[in-house]
């Protein structure tokens, strides 16, 4: 199961009490004060495992209280410090405080960590307060309480290019022609149910990672179809390959419906780039396939590949577009169109072209 948004409360342990004890001995009736510090709380700590895919996981347990620091003891012994509790969540995880709504952090590399509930402060024993002026504290600190709050964990998939477009659109077919991804193909809208992950190794490129978006819908912004559920997974992906199927009855109201989709939902969405291409060209011929692209260029003005994911026609071209299109985003495009985004995938090595 997919689970991309989860609510939890988290609280770092106790700071364990200073101790009040006095040294009794033998021959030394009035021993002076040997009362321990206690320890101090754990902390919860949320960390970024790229070999989770999910928030799944999270779900069995809503509360994260880490342990408690120990007691201080007589003899000036130190109470035992609380252990850390480690959250793991997968790669490209959303923090969020879940009463402000503010973005505490976005886990978008592996290993990467934040300690979100401090423990408590020791408290300390009262060995510490003796002074000139009081040899025998009868006294000794409390303990602080760990910080607590509720969080949102959202999950926002984090992949090169997003393979966006109608149910049925091909997307599916495609990511498993380019990739080992194996995702449910079938002949009825709204096959995937969730975002899958499909890696391309390419000649000059380190790799590309290709998501498969589930289809888009008129009203997808506002809850229609499978609603906007996976629009987010859009936003963290460097360009999208829209695909358009050939057998569509007006290609350009089609592609216009999820443009207008995209743009509704976030005006970055809107503004990422975009490499566009009709899909299922093998059930024309090749000239009438040609003509349908032009003119639907003509009318976008843009470049439109004509591709079929069945055959594999022209697959390697739009991914080598894919390609050249992110090598020539600048870091500083690259900074500014991404913040946070989640995902669920299946990530397997595929093809080298």
């Amino acid at each position: 199961m997919f689970i991309d948004e989860v609510k939890i409360y988290v609280k770092g342990g106790d700071g364990g009490d200073g101790c009040v004890s006095f040294r009794r001995e033998r021959f030394i009736p009035r021993g002076g004060p040997n009362g321990g510090d206690g320890g101090n709380g754990g902390d919860v700590i949320i960390r970024a495992n790229k070999k989770i895919d999910t928030l799944l996981d999270i779900t069995s347990k809503v509360k994260f209280i880490a342990e408690d620091g120990g007691k201080g003891q007589n003899r000036n012994k130190n109470g035992k410090n609380g252990r850390d509790l480690v959250i793991n969540v997968p790669k490209g995880t959303l923090i969020k405080d879940l009463k402000s709504g503010r973005i505490i952090k976005d886990l978008k590399e592996n290993d990467e960590a934040i300690i979100i509930a401090r423990g408590g402060r020791r408290g300390r024993g009262n060995a510490y307060f003796k002074s000139p002026t009081n040899q025998t504290p009868r006294f000794a600190e409390e303990g602080r309480n760990g910080r607590d709050r509720w969080l949102s964990l959202e999950l926002k998939l984090i992949a090169d290019v997003g393979i966006i477009g109608l149910p049925n659109a091909g997307k599916s077919t495609f990511l498993s022609r380019i990739s080992s991804a194996r995702p449910k193909i079938a002949d009825y809208p709204f096959t995937t149910l969730q975002p899958q992950l499909g890696i391309v190794d390419l000649e000059n490129y380190k790799r590309l990672v290709f998501a498969d978006i589930p289809g888009l819908i008129e009203g997808a912004h506002s809850g229609s179809g499978l609603g906007n559920t996976f629009l987010k997974h859009i936003e963290r992906t460097r360009v999208v390959v829209h695909l358009i199927d050939i057998s569509a009855a007006d290609l350009l109201e089609t592609y216009n419906l999820v443009r207008n989709e995209l743009a509704l939902f976030s005006s970055k969405l809107s503004k990422k780039s975009e490499i566009v291409a009709i899909n299922k060209s093998d059930i024309l011929d090749t000239e009438t396939s040609q003509i349908i692209a032009e003119e639907l260029s003509k009318k976008i003005s843009k470049p439109v590949h004509l591709v079929s994911a069945v055959s594999g026609n022209n697959v390697k071209d739009l991914i080598k577009a894919a390609a050249d299109l992110i090598n020539k985003e600048s870091e500083e495009d690259l900074l500014r169109l991404s913040l946070p985004d989640d995902y669920d995938a299946i990530s397997n090595k595929g093809l080298t072209f």
